[in-house]
């Protein structure tokens, strides 16, 4: 049998389980849905968990998928080993095939022996090959299922190892789900070594942390709930999770002994070692590193932001920074002076955009999005590492060697200098060096970072690099348990708004009931609706539900808060209602096609946002409500005047061409193929519904204008920045941008009155005020300036003689604070050798401003004198020895101030 490369382990996998049965199901996306206390997608069963648990029902009992993954934040966090391991890496692929309450161990183990053994398939050989089971753990019995089970595909015994709960019992959490696990390992040689056996102790073999036995397949077998006092019941339906890792398949069936020397890797390494004039080898030196770091981060910067995550300083956002900004030090280390990060992107999309389609479809965005990070990055990286060695060199060994490059030997770890929690903190909040770079660069010089002291800066902030959840609303168990018992709700709205259906759940105040009220707020199921629950952007409809004994209910909005489940909120008014009556259900339908206009105009900016600005512009996110319709979109420069008229116009072009709006359902790549626009993260099924509206085709399932005319007139409201990379504009549609039209045009026409001018002439005339306002300013600031000249010419004759050549000059004069340093200047210089006191009132505070000519500073300071003076004003100051200003509340007492200033320095200088 041939080596299979990487790309057809992944299609065999999936085939062969297709042809037993399993429904081939395309990767989620990174960023998981519904489940906002999880950082990343980080293994194939997260977007089955609702199936596995039962709160959400599908067509098929079995699947089969590759999922891209990423574990670098969190709870799984690889970030720190990745680059110096064999098999760490931040974005990987999970191959899994799953059973929900289908077949269980028994096909599960077969199945997964016949994959890896048979030459039809993976081939791996029999001898080189062993199993573990769950070896049972206090009250846990052990899987003598799963041996036997083992034994029957042919393992000998002596192959077939007993593991704790540690390494082979799963459960989802403290309670539900969980149960013992059963994996196979590859013996890829007695030559690796074993940090056990230099310890002077035995290799534990699969039990072992080392590379001889390579864990390759994992099955986990769901076959108990767990309940609140630790006791397992047998499910009804036990199921499988299986996941095998694709980089650790293609090593071992092409024979390589790291993850990195695989054809997943090694196109991507090569082009960094051509960007770098380097040779890539298999050791362990320091450029060999750094594009590993590279090339693992380039993956995963491609999948993140192909999802929709844009670099940032908090959640995902934040750590898709920290592997860039890796990415890019390690660069820096190799000598790629130049931006070279969105190049390796091109080459990973080259490489797997034909199995993640998406990653080829967004590739201007993706690189414009590396490309936009390093080049901010570097700009602030120097100046960061030149803070970073400065502190070195004051706490450290003065004959370091140079930055970036370990020290030899480091010192041993008790006796390290360390690098202050401050300076790591202005590293990071100004230069925007996360901490682990910090650390990593402080240990390559053998310093540590006082980590506690860092988190006292940040103690105000909040902490960046652990997830706290997403600020997502959790879907409610009970709206999860309503979907599961009556399945799909059927959408009748985009042909009607009116329609009589049955009522097959209800939630009375929190709790599932029977029946509901009047007075009781409630969410009410129906077997189908023409309401829209809210999703895509588009808000939910609001309307009204009636039925038999005089029932109303005002329905305030529509949420569909699982996939398939339509839910109206909102109050009885009159009458009772029960589950199974019938009932007839209205949307508010002028607000409808308010909503609808608004988000066909989006559909048509996307589309003119792309023609004027490129296809980098992508739509990561969107509010579609009756009175404004807003879109973020991914772009990295304010929009220019120019450009928004012109994106303005060409909305109106296609609104006035009248165009019938076209609607199809299509298989997913079927719509792909036909040049759908898909959005960022959205998690589309097998079957889509693609919506042409003129020259845009998007994937959406919200409700549209019949025709373009019907959107009427489109005007921008605002243009703004939200977050790095990310923009947003707001806009009007129909009656509501007439009415912010007409309000513009009645403000105008206000301001040409009072200008006395046209409309057309009002900015002109406005112009003009301003140039005259600036001259006037001009010839007030003279006249002040003359006045002070004049002013000082009569004051100086005031000054009194304190000895030494030297004087003082004490006075109440006229002015703000500017004027009164400009009189103390010119004070200062006339008497050439001494003190000016100057005191003013404005706006009822008193100012005090004390100058000292320089040669006396040494005998007075101007801020000590003002700051005693300023007591008795009921204020403070300060400043520097030779000029010194305050300010008070109490005027009354700048006469006692200014002899006090007379009394100290006449003391000082005499």
């Amino acid at each position: 049998m041939k080596t299979p490369t990487a790309a057809e382990i992944r299609e065999l996998f999936v085939r062969f389980f297709e042809e037993r049965g399993h429904r081939r199901v395309p990767s989620s996306s990174l960023v998981p849905q519904n489940d906002p206390t999880l950082l990343f997608t980080n293994a194939g069963m997260v977007q089955f968990k609702d199936v596995f648990t039962g709160r959400e029902k599908r067509d098929y009992s079995r699947a089969t998928t590759a999922q891209k993954c990423v574990r670098a934040g969190g709870k799984h966090n690889d970030l720190e080993n990745v680059g110096f391991t064999a098999r760490h890496h931040t974005f990987f692929e999970m191959l899994g095939n799953f059973s929900f309450g289908d077949y269980f161990k028994k096909d599960a183990i077969a199945w997964g022996w016949e994959f890896v053994t048979s030459p039809k398939w993976l081939g791996l050989p029999k001898d080189r090959l062993a199993a573990t089971v769950f070896a049972g753990e206090g009250t846990l019995p052990w899987d003598e299922e799963a041996y036997g089970l083992w034994k029957a595909q042919g393992v000998p015994e002596e192959r077939i190892h007993k593991l704790g709960a540690k390494d082979n019992f799963w459960a989802m959490g403290d309670t539900g789900p969980c149960g013992p696990c059963s994996e196979i390992h590859f013996f890829q040689g007695n030559d690796i070594p074993c940090a056990e056996e230099k310890a002077g102790r035995k290799c534990e073999g699969v039990a072992c942390d080392c590379d001889r036995w390579l864990e390759i397949w994992n099955l986990v077998f769901m076959q108990f709930e767990r309940s609140q006092d630790g006791g397992l019941t047998p499910l009804p339906k036990p199921s499988i999770d299986t996941g095998a890792g694709l980089e650790r398949m293609a090593s071992v069936a092409q024979g390589k002994r790291s993850n990195y020397d695989t054809d997943l890797f090694q196109t991507i390494i090569g082009a960094i070692a051509k960007l770098a004039g380097k040779r890539y080898g298999e050791k362990d030196d320091d450029d060999s590193v750094s594009m590993r770091v590279i090339a693992d981060h380039a993956r995963a910067t491609t999948f993140l932001v192909g999802d929709g995550v844009l670099p940032s300083n908090e959640g995902r956002g934040y750590v898709l920074r920290r592997i860039m900004r890796r990415a890019i030090r390690h660069g820096k280390r190799l000598g790629l002076e130049k931006p070279f990060l969105a190049d390796v992107c091109r080459v990973v999309i080259a490489e797997m955009g034909q199995a993640y389609p998406e990653i080829r479809e967004n590739e201007a965005f993706i690189t414009k999005v590396a490309q936009q990070e390093e080049e901010s990055f570097r700009r602030t990286l120097d100046k960061g590492l030149a803070i970073l060695e400065a502190e070195m060199r004051k706490v450290g060994i003065p004959d370091a060697v140079a930055m970036g490059k370990p020290a030899t030997p480091p010192p041993a770890k008790a006796a390290r200098p360390v690098i202050d929690g401050k300076v790591a903190f202005q590293l990071y909040d100004t230069f925007g060096f996360p901490l682990d770079l910090t650390r990593v660069i402080a240990a390559e010089r053998g310093f540590d970072v006082d980590e506690q002291g860092f988190d006292r800066h940040m103690a105000e902030q909040r902490a960046r690099s652990e997830w706290k959840g997403s600020g997502e609303q959790a879907v409610g168990d009970l709206q999860k348990a309503i979907a599961g018992d009556i399945g799909e709700v059927k959408f009748l709205g985009y042909e009607v708004t009116k329609a009589t259906a049955e009522v097959k759940a209800l939630l009375a105040n929190g709790a599932r009931v029977a029946k509901a009220r009047k007075g009781d707020a409630v969410e009410v199921v129906t077997a189908a609706t023409p309401f829209y629950g809210e999703s895509g952007g588009q808000v939910g409809d609001v309307g009204t539900i009636t039925g038999l004994g005089g029932l109303r209910i005002r329905v305030d909005d529509a949420q569909r808060p699982v996939p398939g489940l339509i839910t109206h909120v909102g109050e009885v008014l009159e009458g009772e209602l029960a589950v199974g009556d019938r009932v007839e259900l209205a949307v508010d339908e002028a607000r409808r096609d308010l909503i609808r206009a608004n988000h066909s105009a989006t559909h048509l900016l996307q589309f003119a946002l792309r023609e004027t600005l490129g296809e980098h512009v992508k739509q990561a996110g969107s509010v579609v409500a009756p009175d404004y319709l807003r879109f973020d979109f991914s772009h990295f420069q304010p929009l220019a005047t120019e450009e928004l008229k012109k994106i303005e116009r060409r909305v109106n072009e296609l609104v006035r061409e009248n165009a019938e709006t076209e609607t199809a359902v299509l298989e997913l790549e079927k719509a792909r193929q036909a040049g759908a626009m898909m959005i960022f993260g959205e998690k589309y099924g097998d079957v889509v519904r693609v919506v042409r509206i003129g020259p845009s085709k998007e994937l959406c399932g919200g409700t549209h204008v019949r025709r373009t005319g019907d959107i009427a007139y489109f005007k921008i409201d605002s243009e703004e920045s939200i977050a790095a990379g990310v923009r947003r504009i707001v806009a009007l549609t129909g009656p509501k941008a007439v009415e912010a039209s007409q309000r513009e045009a009645d403000e105008l026409r206000q301001a040409a009155q009072l200008l006395k001018a046209g409309a057309l002439e009002v900015a002109q005339k406005i112009e003009q005020a301003q140039r005259r306002m600036k001259d006037l300013e001009r010839a007030l600031e003279e006249a002040k300036s003359k006045v002070a000249t004049a002013q000082s010419g009569d004051l100086a004759a005031q000054a009194k003689d304190v000895g030494g050549g030297a004087k003082v000059l004490a006075a109440k004069v006229q002015g703000d604070g500017k004027s009164l340093r400009e009189l103390a200047d010119k004070l200062r210089d006339k008497l050439g050798r001494g003190v000016v006191a100057l005191g003013a009132e404005q706006d009822g505070k008193a100012i005090l401003l004390v100058a000292v000519t320089k040669d006396l500073t040494s005998k007075v300071k101007a801020g000590d004198l003002v700051k005693e003076a300023a007591k008795l004003v009921g204020g403070s100051g300060g400043g520097k020895p030779d000029m010194a200003q305050a300010g008070g509340s109490d005027p009354a007492g700048l006469e006692k101030a200014l002899a006090k200033v007379t009394e100290l320095a006449a003391s000082a200088l005499g």
